[in-house]
């Protein structure tokens, strides 16, 4: 979990009602509002070192006994709860995947037109221009998808599907632009210096965090796409 040791306040999702008892596994799970100032030994938490510079932990629970009034919503209804708040956390993370994308397109076009080898500047060349190029326009189509799922997400309407998909191809996108990136700097990419080896580190992270592409697919697949459950 990120930032437990910077909050007080924590969303739980906990199993309120047997599996054996409900007609779907999404039902009968709860959303509980706790407060880690009151848990005492209840949640513990180990922190998980990264190169993102994060706050991420590992959290274990000890027979934690949470107040009925620590119910939010409907009881044995909450996934479906975060769910909604989880459409408006892809349009957020893709927003972010977008501005990292720009981002190293920036420093690649400004690298590709000041590094000069034989008398001409590297940008000059299709092979470190064209994947440029490319992942440039891989982000002005995810921006518009982004964008699409941010609209009707503001108006009330059903974004889940292009907030996922948004998600996706911003993360993707961002991804390709890192890499061309690393390319166009060459060697350099790993000095500290110009940040690219810790950005590109953020872009690969997006792939799979808070959601993996791989999630994503299936739920393209099943939800609109009406093919059967891949897992």
């Amino acid at each position: 979990m990120s930032r437990f040791n910077n909050t007080d306040l924590m969303l739980l999702l906990a199993r309120t009602t047997p599996l054996d008892k409900v007609e779907k596994r999404t039902h009968g799970i709860s959303l509980f509002l706790i407060d880690t100032r009151e848990v005492g030994k209840g949640i513990e938490s180990t922190t998980i070192s990264t190169m993102l510079g994060g706050d991420t932990n590992q959290l274990f629970f000890n027979d934690l006994e949470v107040p009925e009034e620590c119910l939010i919503g409907e009881e044995g209804r909450g996934l479906y709860c975060v769910m909604d708040g989880m459409v408006a956390e892809r349009i957020l993370v893709s927003g972010s995947a977008l501005g990292n994308g720009k981002w190293f397109i920036d420093q690649a076009v400004k690298y590709a037109n000041e590094r000069v080898v034989f008398n001409r500047p590297i940008g000059q060349n299709q092979g470190i221009q064209f994947p440029i190029a490319q992942a440039y326009m891989e982000l002005q189509a995810a921006e518009a998808l982004m964008y699409k799922a941010a609209s009707k997400f503001d108006n009330n309407l059903q974004a889940g599907a292009d907030a996922n998909m948004a998600k996706y191809l911003c993360s993707e996108a961002a991804y390709h632009a890192a890499e061309a990136c690393m390319q166009t700097h060459g060697g350099y990419a790993a000095a500290n210096e110009y940040h690219i080896n810790r950005k590109w580190m953020q872009a690969r992270m997006m792939k799979i965090a808070p959601i993996s592409s791989n999630l994503i697919l299936s739920h393209v697949g099943q939800h609109v796409l009406k093919m059967p459950r891949s897992y």
